[in-house]
């Protein structure tokens, strides 16, 4: 009797796994497409990043956009083949993480007492990205005004720009209450970041960056070209949400 009743139930298992697997074949054959000209995915399926949004600033003042821009344009000149940092998009990638919460500290422990750390301690200090860049932005043009006759940064020429520059590398050129060495570092970082991060966070227009040294992105698959070293990649680069022909042109 317990073995009859045993065969009962497993053969009850093997009906509702054989009806089971019928279900889900059937389901797979219901939903097939035909799948061209597109990643074969739902772009920001899983857990995507916030894109950054299209328009003005959202933090930068117009002065401080301005000068943010002949910043990155200095830093990644224009030339025939790649366009500079300025319409790369470095400044708009730049003023949404100071935006967003890389400029708000968020994550960070932010109370006081602080004090000067080592360096792999990493900032130790109570004045955040966004306040930094505030304060030193001010600074560079109360500096450049006083300087150039009443020329703010973004309104200089080139040479003078990169003169200026270079003093804030070396420390020779001072602002007012701001550490101009450590600002022209910071600026330097983020405005790389900017033209290399994928565009999904303001910079890299059109993948300007990525193009230029035959970067591949994120395709899912490029196993074949692993092992072949020093040949161009042939395809497009592709980035979170797809590539650049594929996006509306929001910005």
């Amino acid at each position: 009797m317990k073995s009859e009743s045993v065969s009962k139930i497993n053969l009850r298992r093997r009906e509702l796994l054989a009806g089971t697997a019928s279900l889900l074949l059937g389901m797979s054959h219901s939903r097939a497409a035909v799948i061209f000209d597109h990643l074969p995915w739902a772009p920001n399926a899983g857990d995507p990043p916030t894109p950054a949004k299209p328009g003005s600033w959202l933090f930068f003042t117009g002065p401080e956009g301005r000068a943010m821009e002949a910043i990155a344009d200095r830093i990644i000149p224009p030339d025939p083949q790649t366009p500079g940092g300025k319409d790369a998009g470095c400044a708009v990638f730049v003023d949404r993480q100071l935006a967003g919460p890389y400029g708000r500290q968020d994550g960070l422990y932010v109370q006081p007492p602080f004090h000067a750390g080592t360096p792999n301690q990493g900032p130790q200090s109570e004045a955040g990205p966004a306040q930094k860049y505030r304060e030193a932005l001010a600074a560079l043009d109360r500096a450049c005004k006083a300087k150039y006759a009443g020329k703010a940064f973004a309104e200089l020429s080139d040479s003078d720009m990169d003169t200026v520059l270079h003093g804030l590398e070396r420390g020779d050129f001072k602002l007012d209450g701001v550490d101009g060495k450590s600002f022209f570092e910071q600026a330097v970082k983020d405005v790389q970041m900017g033209f290399f991060a994928d565009p999904i966070y303001g910079g890299n227009r059109d993948m300007v960056g990525w193009k230029m040294i035959g970067y591949p992105g994120a395709r899912y698959n490029y196993l074949d070209w692993v092992d072949r070293h020093n040949e161009p990649f042939p395809l497009p680069p592709v980035g979170i949400t797809g590539r650049a022909e594929w996006t509306a042109k929001t910005r």
